[in-house]
């Protein structure tokens, strides 16, 4: 028990460095500098996401370069529309589908090519979003990850997703998405020309994609037998810890954000 409070400091600390680092860097940074930055996002996450896999070390690096390198060419291609309307069919469609059949270690080749729909898509986002529209985003998820703890542990009693996460419950699913949906509607109070149709349905999609984001990485440390996906984040694990929700949400928030001001 000695041990505990130290262990929360560390993760507390480490939650206060993450948050300012992000806010100014997609605050203050230029549009080269986000980029830079989501590159080396997707860099680390993708060597993660390779150890996941089982590849070795050094042919991990080999393939988390090649994640940024693609990140480079679809930041600097002209086929970004492209590049998210395939991360909404995956995550939409595909994702769901896999986890309900399973996701196991004999997926190992599956996984890795999933690992650059995932990953260069959401750093692409990130690069591309104005930077206060991405910080609205990762506010809604976070928000919407709340609301979902709180709800779930007091009135949690049907299992999300049990094999995969167990402590998620449809109560507490329900729960993140109502909270969501009164983010958006106040942050919407304050913007002019929303189509409140699209923008609302928008915020709701997203809140469940989070979920959907959180639930195919922890798939994927399941399959591999970890607990996180690294150990590059003190008190928090790896990089795919901190953006597996935001792998399933930029991309797609990028992809309709056209559609919800008039």
């Amino acid at each position: 028990m000695a041990g505990a409070p130290r262990g929360l400091n560390v993760r507390l600390a480490t939650a206060g460095v993450l948050i300012a680092v992000l806010l100014a860097a997609l605050l203050l940074l230029p549009p080269v500098g986000r980029a830079a930055l989501a590159t080396a996002v997707a860099l680390f996450g993708a060597f993660e996401w390779a150890r996941l896999t089982k590849l070795s070390r050094k042919v991990a690096w080999a393939y988390a370069i090649t994640v940024a390198l693609a990140v480079g060419a679809a930041y600097h291609g002209y086929y970004w529309t492209t590049v998210f309307a395939v991360s909404a069919v995956f995550w939409i469609c595909i994702a769901p589908a896999w986890m309900w059949r399973g996701v196991s270690a004999s997926h190992a080749l599956l996984l890795r090519a999933a690992g650059f729909v995932v990953l260069v898509p959401a750093a692409l986002a990130m690069a591309v979003l104005p930077g206060v529209q991405v910080v609205l985003i990762v506010a809604l998820v976070s928000l919407a990850d709340a609301g979902a703890y709180f709800v779930g542990n007091a009135w949690g009693r049907r299992k999300l997703a049990p094999s995969i996460s167990p402590g998620k419950t449809r109560e507490g699913a329900l729960g993140g998405l109502a909270v969501a949906l009164v983010y958006a509607i106040i942050c919407g109070a304050f913007v002019e020309g929303i189509a409140w149709v699209p923008y609302l349905f928008s915020a709701a999609l997203i809140a469940v994609l989070s979920i959907v984001g959180d639930l195919f990485e922890s798939a994927l440390k399941r399959q591999a037998g970890a607990k996180d996906s690294g150990t590059l984040l003190p008190g928090h694990g790896g990089i795919l810890d901190r953006i597996d929700s935001a792998t399933a949400t930029l991309p797609i928030a990028a992809l309709l954000l056209p559609w919800v001001f008039k």
